[in-house]
């Protein structure tokens, strides 16, 4: 019986072993900044990705993405967001520039 609660213990510490930013297992808020310039941008795009206890993910967070939602074509700064509650986690790119 504990070799059964430990193999979803380990699996799951597997998985987020492998991330860059950290993650908790329970709950996450997490911003990260992506990259920075020196000139302030005045438009905003955002875009979004989905994941589902690390098994099923969808959308498109790309900074691509974010640049065609805002209309920019020069990025001025880029920024990350991570929300994670209970292995359902929701990752937000937002990009500033003209």
């Amino acid at each position: 019986m504990k070799k059964l609660l430990i193999l979803p213990l380990v699996a799951a510490t597997g998985a987020l072993s492998s991330c860059v930013a950290p993650v908790g297992l329970v709950y996450s808020d997490i911003n990260l900044p992506s990259g920075i310039s020196s000139a302030p941008g005045k438009k905003v795009g955002k875009s979004q990705s989905r994941s589902y206890f690390a098994l099923v993910a969808t959308g498109d967070s790309s900074v691509e993405a974010a640049k065609n939602n805002g209309g920019i074509t020069s990025v001025s700064s880029v920024d990350t967001k991570i929300e994670n509650i209970l292995g359902v986690a929701k990752y937000t790119t937002t990009v500033t520039g003209n």
